[in-house]
């Protein structure tokens, strides 16, 4: 296997298929109150904290009035709430294949995501896997957003382990740039957008799905 004594595992779009729920929430209501929103809107946010995506939100629509706009951000989350509690969030291809590589070379892990940590535990309990992480590091435990390189500096600091010995897997351009700044090799696996040349440097490669990743670690 590939010289790694840990591994950080980004969440959305990396291990469950989530962006698309996000997206299907927030246009829904979006188109329901009369708020402009585009699927290109919600691509300039992909890998960003809620608490920053809120933000945007509140300047982008503030002629709506801001009694509005809190309304708006309520729904979403309610809305995107209920889908990841009914159990129906799919991991994505690969994500079980990884995992039993990682165990069988007794490699430890961790989610390190921008997301909220009770969304992050359900999505972990519902699918079965949340014992397979020795921990999580959470929008709660950092001050500064991806593609600041907080969130996983912490995550590296929780492992133990050196950063040039620590792998980052991640599907969105702020976290393989909050990778990149962390000094930590990642790995990028594309979800809804693909990588510009620009990203692609900073990467130590680039895969079609996790499917690929027992492969690569094996080299």
């Amino acid at each position: 296997m590939t010289k790694i004594d840990g591994v950080i595992f980004d969440m959305d779009g990396l291990l469950f298929d989530t962006e698309l729920i996000y997206y299907r929430s927030t246009q829904k209501i979006a188109d329901a109150m009369g708020f402009p929103y585009s699927k290109a809107t919600y691509l300039q946010f992909l890998g960003v904290s809620d608490a920053e995506v809120f933000e945007n939100y509140q300047q982008m629509f503030q002629s709506f009035g801001e009694t509005a706009v809190a309304e708006f951000l309520r729904q979403i989350s309610a809305d995107t709430h209920r889908e990841f509690a009914s159990g129906n969030v799919p991991l994505k291809e690969g994500v079980l294949d990884v995992l039993e590589e990682l165990d069988q070379a007794g490699v430890p892990r961790v989610v390190a995501s921008s997301n909220l940590r009770p969304t992050i535990e359900l999505l972990l309990d519902s699918a079965g896997i949340k014992g397979r992480f020795s921990g999580i590091i959470s929008a709660e435990d950092v001050q500064r957003a991806k593609p600041d390189p907080e969130i996983f500096n912490k995550a590296r600091h929780f492992l133990g382990t050196a950063a040039e010995r620590t792998l980052i897997f991640e599907d969105s351009f702020h976290g393989v740039t909050a990778a990149y700044k962390a000094g930590i090799p990642v790995i990028m696996v594309p979800d809804l957008i693909e990588p510009t040349p620009e990203i692609q440097q900073k990467t130590v490669t680039i895969l079609n799905s996790l499917k690929e990743a027992p492969a690569y670690l094996k080299q």
